[in-house]
């Protein structure tokens, strides 16, 4: 296990669910932190409770993905000390609505694909250089057993998370014969706020939980933790996460396990 002690961590959707579970356990670990997400006063209030608690740097900034010079913008402007990024946590994505593709909302579909893959591409896009130049870096996307099978509805969102998988996948092969590290973790069921923004509607995201034990943001932090932690020679390309409850995308039990 190596240490990440004063390692910069950057990461996108930080404001909650798993960026902001990330967070934590970066800070943990010591690692000063840019924290980015639209909510900047969610950033604010994260800052000031990791700083506080254990003593690490932290900067947030408010940064929407899907727009490139914007990206562009704050990568560009962080302060000297911020400039040498040695992790990279792709995290923000959502998912917007179960429609069928005959009865979907355009929009929802640009979103998605601005959001999960363009944004994505953005900031690696603005980032990796620098780890290429100083010859050291570890890019870690958060992508979804969506991107690893299908489910009615699933349309847009699973097409976004095929493609975190592929954009994965051929990063390694564009870094070939690089010391840079690429990593993807995918996400069964996790109760975080993913669902009350898929459906807008707390209510109904509560119940799709309420008969099992799903994963929680902090298992997934978990993951991306111990793949940032291997040796240095030591790549974790895949990693699948899923509850006890849940065997594919598509079959949960709900119930209790015996």
């Amino acid at each position: 296990m190596q240490t990440l002690k004063n390692k910069i961590v950057f990461i996108t959707g930080a404001s909650s669910g798993i960026g902001k579970a990330c967070a934590e356990q970066f800070a943990v670990l010591g690692c000063n932190l840019i924290i980015t997400a639209r909510r900047i006063e969610r950033l604010k209030e994260l800052t000031n409770t990791l700083q506080q608690q254990y003593g690490v740097k932290v900067l947030p900034v408010q940064l929407d993905v899907r727009h490139n010079q914007d990206v562009k913008n704050v990568i560009e402007e962080l302060p000297g000390e911020w400039k040498n990024i040695d992790i990279l946590v792709n995290n923000a994505g959502l998912a917007l609505a179960l429609d069928p593709i005959q009865t979907g909302d355009p929009q929802n579909w640009d979103t998605m694909i601005d959001t999960n893959i363009k944004g994505l591409l953005y900031v690696t896009r603005a980032i990796l250089p620098g780890m290429l130049e100083r010859k050291a870096g570890h890019i870690i996307n958060i992508g979804s057993i969506a991107g690893r099978g299908y489910y009615a509805g699933g349309n847009v969102y699973s097409a976004t998370k095929h493609a975190v998988k592929a954009i994965t996948k051929n990063l390694r092969i564009d870094l070939l014969g690089k010391p840079i590290r690429v990593s993807e973790i995918a996400p069964g069921a996790v109760e975080t706020e993913f669902s009350e923004v898929r459906w807008n509607d707390k209510e109904k995201a509560k119940q799709f939980y309420a008969d099992f034990t799903p994963l929680v943001a902090d298992d997934i932090a978990d993951a991306v933790i111990y793949c940032a932690t291997r040796k240095p020679h030591v790549n974790v390309e895949e990693v699948s996460v899923m509850c006890v409850a849940q065997a594919s995308i598509n079959q949960i039990f709900r119930g209790e396990l015996e």
